[in-house]
């Protein structure tokens, strides 16, 4: 080519450029886009005043009008000591009321592997976050245990710290323990949450006052765009314990006597305080979409600023507040006309609610027409001022009238408030709830938090992008709701709280539930499962087993272990017309692996698959013809065995007799797909042929195959054992038919070797008759007497409820389902609360057991036991009687040193005759008197880290056994010998070999 060949190839230099351009010009969009991408608000979770337990409790408040104010609960504080209605009282609080939670001294420690003694040390601000945290994430869909070790942040809004203040209170500095600086520690509200998740992400605690939770919004929002995390938790929390924080605040008088928020209304005179918890999941908008999860709303933009030098530290900054406003709608890209609604700070105080007013209207009033006002309201009047919890209460609230399409009432708004400019500005309070409908104009609102500490956050929210309509081109006739919990009495609770709630929404597509309840939830040891084809039958089944009345299709089970299953390939004999038809239509994978099947047969029969097992109405079938049947069975039992796989039902080993045992070996990978059905086609043409007696008589089609080595255990039925390195060669195909089976010795074998679970892979149940007498459970994949969607999904329900771990995104990979809003986990809760002596701690006079342990038993018998072990002298041996003399006649009657001697070398002599068992009760009672639970309740081979024992507890018991024992036990003990039962092994033994150190003393 000549060089002006190629010049006149080549772009021009200012082609060149403009694609340079371009190329500069789609990294600066994609770099501003990711700056301003919207974050996808895809959970809640919340614990408010009124009962308020969910997102869907905190609507109907809200939709109701609901005032939640109540007096100050008896568990708090004495409100007749503490009352006085003047404010200026010292020490006393101007009002009665306020917006509380019931039960926040109680707790479900178990869950989160905490134990009952640390659970008692615990801020119940850090219990409540555990709770509505994993709330949040099943609200969202989001599998706890997947996030393990992922980019996920913590941003926590909190500055209360009562708690510490209770446990101050009592005055029993004895009681405070390595777990209560950590469980009163404001940082770690975040940090617990990272921990018991496992989160890599950011992970902080913000405390900028009331306007906390909104600022943590904001922060995590910033962190997902710069990428530092991929999934957030953000959100806040507050409880009112003791009323110190009430007092001052009645002194600056911005509490309201009459414990009510009156935002906007002439009688506004302070606020009324509130507690509560709320949470959200939030992730890039992109990647919500990407991930299929259920958006709730959007949010465009944030912003955080401080007011500078105002006139006061506390009082609001009318400028600082509209320049919050404005950055907030400009990071979002958002005109302020644009934003229909503001849920307001509205402390209803005199002085902040006009600066509030003038500086909505300052920036969301310009170019807004008359008749299009600005909708303003507050939920403080509905549950108080939540204070660090505040701001996320507003935004939930926001983002639940986004979902449901109405503005709930503003209560308490009677007379509008004097200072406020209302014939002025195009402003509206909603006294009664009002539509906020979906139109063509994108809804939009802002949410405001302003601190008393001078630092203001505004957020921006838009309505939830509108999700495309599912298309099912493909659906199953059947499906399966499964369920779980950490105990029997949770499982039942959630069962019924399901039940509720299909009761409650029956327009719930039943695949969309099941898809959400096995997709979305963690999977404990309590296991329910369901098989049912629609809503009303998974509501009238879960309300028979709330009753304890057994049901078709309904399985429950307790996990202990993950159990071995086995594959078993029926031979010929089994097949029929039409079996496995409704999986062929219905389920993607199956049909994919039978057609693979029917492709590579093409070769070998002279008529396709599908139409000898499906043959069309008035037609007749060759599948009696061993030449068809064969191939036939052989892609069956192989589709259903792929179908098992995508699920995640993977089999610790198989076996087959006649063609199946060809499957069995194809499963193992001891030969390929296509390798298997020439082999299996032959073999069908020469059984048709010479019908009495199948040889391969063309010994040459077995060399042809290659062969390898199972892959997984593979029983031969020839023998009756696992298959050697025989089973990869010719002369073993070539026998196979021709010998007799022995079944019954297999499944012996496999049974003898821990297999649990024996499988059917094929059209119907076939082997169960005639097996040896052995307890182990037996399913089947097809039954001719049943649909095969019943049949396969009461097995896969059977398989789950018995512990085998299911992939449920496999099994559902080939429909359209979407997520739904189901109920969360039923909390086992008791009372976990601070007191004087409540751990039941004692201080133990060692030399008092020793005297009691001495006179139990027969010095000479003693002496004649020692003198067997022959580690004593002559001389030794005299000495002990008058050294047991003393011990028993003086007790406590010598000096410090010498007690503390005298108490060794009787706690050594004690030690040398514990067995193995009497340690095990032994560290049973120390380790249930440590956690704060019943010994009963203590399993010696479940491992310490299930209790929730840790490092603190690790070396208590370890001190205690330095005491009990006379021996060095160091805390590293319990996590070499993870369980009480390997542990006192352990230690008898060390007990055992210290004997002659004991006597030498």
């Amino acid at each position: 080519m000549s060089v002006n060949s190629e010049q006149a190839q080549s772009p021009s230099p200012i082609k060149q450029a403009l694609r340079a351009i371009e190329s500069l010009q789609t990294q600066l969009d994609a770099l501003k886009y990711a700056q301003q991408e919207p974050i996808a608000i895809i959970g809640t979770g919340c614990r408010f005043p009124g009962g308020v337990e969910n997102p869907e409790a905190f609507w109907r408040l809200l939709r109701d009008g609901v005032d939640a104010i109540t007096e100050v609960p008896a568990d708090r504080w004495d409100l007749e000591k503490y009352y006085n209605p003047e404010p200026d009282m010292p020490g006393k609080v101007c009002t009665r009321e306020g917006g509380f939670l019931t039960g926040v001294d109680t707790f479900n420690p178990e869950f989160f592997g905490i134990s009952a003694r640390e659970a008692v040390s615990i801020d119940p601000q850090q219990r409540l976050l555990l709770e509505v945290s994993w709330e949040a994430l099943e609200n969202a869909n989001q599998v706890p245990e997947h996030l393990h070790n992922t980019a996920t942040g913590t941003f926590i809004g909190i500055y209360l710290n009562d708690y510490s203040k209770v446990m101050s209170s009592l005055g029993d500095v004895s009681q405070i323990d390595a777990f209560s600086a950590i469980g009163n520690s404001l940082s770690v509200a975040a940090g617990r949450l990272s921990y018991f998740l496992g989160l890599k992400g950011p992970s902080m605690a913000v405390d900028s006052s009331c306007s906390s939770s909104l600022v943590s919004v904001h922060l995590a929002c910033q962190s997902l765009r710069l990428k530092e995390c991929n999934l957030a938790l953000a959100g806040g929390v507050g409880l009112n314990l003791v009323p110190d924080t009430s007092i001052a605040l009645s002194r600056t008088r911005m509490l309201n006597p009459d414990g009510r928020c009156k935002t906007f209304d002439a009688a506004a005179n302070g606020f009324v305080k509130g507690e509560g918890c709320g949470l959200v999941v939030l992730k890039r908008l992109s990647d919500a979409l990407a991930d299929g999860d259920k958006v709730l709303a959007l949010i465009r933009g944030s912003a955080v600023n401080h007011n500078g030098r105002s006139s006061s530290l506390i009082s609001p900054n009318g400028l600082s507040q509209q320049a919050v406003i404005r950055q907030a709608l400009e990071n979002g890209g958002v005109e302020p006309a644009q934003v229909d609604y503001v849920e307001v700070q509205g402390t209803s105080t005199c002085v902040g609610e006009p600066i509030e007013v003038a500086a909505l209207e300052a920036v969301y009033g310009k170019n807004r027409p008359q008749d299009k006002p600005l909708v303003i309201g507050s939920v403080k009047t509905n549950i108080g001022h939540l204070e660090p919890a505040s701001g996320i209460a507003s935004l939930i609230k926001v983002v639940l009238a986004l979902q449901h399409g109405e503005i709930p009432a503003h209560l308490h708004f009677k007379q509008p408030n004097p200072h406020i400019n209302w014939n002025e500005l195009p402003l509206k309070v909603p006294a009664q709830r009002m539509p906020w409908q979906i139109t063509e104009k994108r809804r939009l609102a802002g949410v405001s938090a302003f601190g008393f500490s001078g630092t203001n956050a505004h957020v921006v929210l838009e309505e939830a992008p509108v999700s495309k309509p599912v298309e099912r081109t493909v659906e199953r006739p059947l499906h399966l709701l499964t369920l779980s919990a950490k105990t029997d009495e949770a499982l039942v609770q959630l069962a019924q709280r399901y039940e509720k709630h299909f009761a409650n929404n029956p327009d719930l597509a039943v695949g969309d539930i099941c898809f959400s309840a096995n997709t979305g939830r963690s999977h404990f040891q309590h296991r329910l499962s369901v098989v049912a084809s629609s809503s009303t039958e998974l509501c009238d089944k879960l309300t028979a087993f709330s009753a304890g009345q057994k049901t078709v299709g309904l399985f429950q089970g307790k996990v202990t272990d993950s159990p071995k299953i086995v594959f078993l390939f029926p031979d010929t004999g089994s097949e029929y017309v039409g079996m496995g038809r409704q999986l062929y239509e219905t389920q993607p994978k199956f049909r994919q692996a039978f057609d693979r099947c029917n492709e590579i047969l093409r070769f070998y029969l002279k008529c396709s698959l599908v139409e000898i097992l499906y043959p069309e109405s008035g037609t007749s079938s060759l599948l009696k013809e061993a030449a068809y049947s064969q191939p036939a069975l052989f892609a069956l039992e192989y589709a259903l065995s792929q179908l098992w796989k995508s699920w995640g039902i993977e089999p610790a080993a198989v076996m087959g007799y006649g063609v199946g045992e060809y499957v069995a070996a194809c499963v193992a990978e001891v030969f390929s797909l296509e390798d298997s059905l020439k082999l299996v086609a032959e073999r069908g043409r020469l059984m048709q042929a010479l019908p009495e007696v199948f040889t391969f008589e063309n010994q040459a089609i077995l060399k042809e195959v290659t062969y390898s080595q199972p892959q997984i255990p593979l029983v031969s039925h020839l023998t009756g054992e696992l298959t050697t390195s025989e089973i990869a060669t010719p002369l073993y195909w070539s026998r196979q038919g021709q010998q007799p089976l022995k079944f019954a010795a297999s499944i012996d074998n496999l049974a003898q070797q821990g297999y649990e679970i024996f499988v059917e892979v094929g059209p119907k149940p076939t082997l169960v008759d005639g097996l040896p007498n052995i307890e182990k459970v037996w399913l089947s994949t097809l039954n001719p007497g049943k649909d095969d969607w019943q049949q396969i999904l009461e097995s896969l329900g059977s398989l789950y409820a018995r512990g085998v771990k299911v992939e449920w995104l496999g099994f559902d990979q080939n429909y359209s389902h979407q997520y739904v809003e189901l109920p969360t986990y039923p909390w086992q809760r008791k009372r976990y609360w601070f007191e004087p002596n409540n751990n039941g701690h004692k201080k133990v006079d060692i030399s008092s057991q020793n005297h009691d342990f001495l006179a139990q038993i027969d010095n000479q018998q003693l002496i004649e036991q020692l003198q067997i072990t022959g580690e004593l002298s002559k001389e030794e041996l005299n000495l002990l009687p008058k050294l047991l003399g003393l011990l028993m006649k003086h007790p406590q009657q010598h000096d410090e040193s010498k007690g503390e001697k005298q108490t060794d070398i009787a706690q050594a002599i004690n030690a040398q005759f514990l067995t193995v068992e009497d340690i095990q009760v032994w560290l049973t009672n120390q380790i249930a008197n440590d956690l704060g639970v019943k010994p009963d309740e203590i399993n010696i081979r479940v491992p310490f880290d299930s209790y929730g024992l840790d490092s603190v507890l690790a070396i208590a018991i370890a001190n205690a056994g330095k005491q009990y024992l006379g021996i060095d036990m160091s805390p590293l003990l319990l996590v070499h010998y993870p369980t009480i039962e390997s542990l006192s092994q352990h230690l008898a033994q060390e007990l055992e070999a210290s004997d002659s150190e004991i006597f030498e003393i």
